[in-house]
């Protein structure tokens, strides 16, 4: 488990993530490749809610779970980034560091929930 503030605890297991805030834990957030292996499906509890096709095209609706905006914004944020990290041929150990810096910097800048 890995605390970022007092107010969100963001919790990983292997590929898969859980977000808690205020009180309650949301997930698991997770990705898988494609069928056609050209891209990463994104995922909340088993259902793919988007995919990531390349640096320049996104696509990701998680409307129909009703999340918080604020979880909603740190599960892009940590998808985005392993997806990068994905891209970039980076290991589990870099990627999972590299979104928890960026989802630092976001909180650090996002006004307190």
């Amino acid at each position: 488990m890995v605390i970022v503030t007092g107010w969100l605890v963001l919790r990983f297991e292997e590929t898969s993530f859980w977000i808690a805030h205020r009180g309650k834990e949301y997930g698991p957030f997770d990705y898988q490749w494609s069928k056609d292996l050209h891209g990463i499906e994104l995922m909340f509890a088993g259902d793919k809610f988007g995919e990531f096709v390349s640096a320049d095209q996104l696509h990701a609706d998680l409307s129909e779970y009703e999340l918080p905006r604020k979880v909603s914004k740190i599960a892009a944020v940590v998808l985005g980034s392993i997806a990068y990290g994905i891209g970039q041929g980076w290991d589990e150990s870099t990627r999972k560091q590299f979104a928890l810096d960026n989802l630092i910097a976001f909180v650090n800048k996002s006004p307190q929930q």
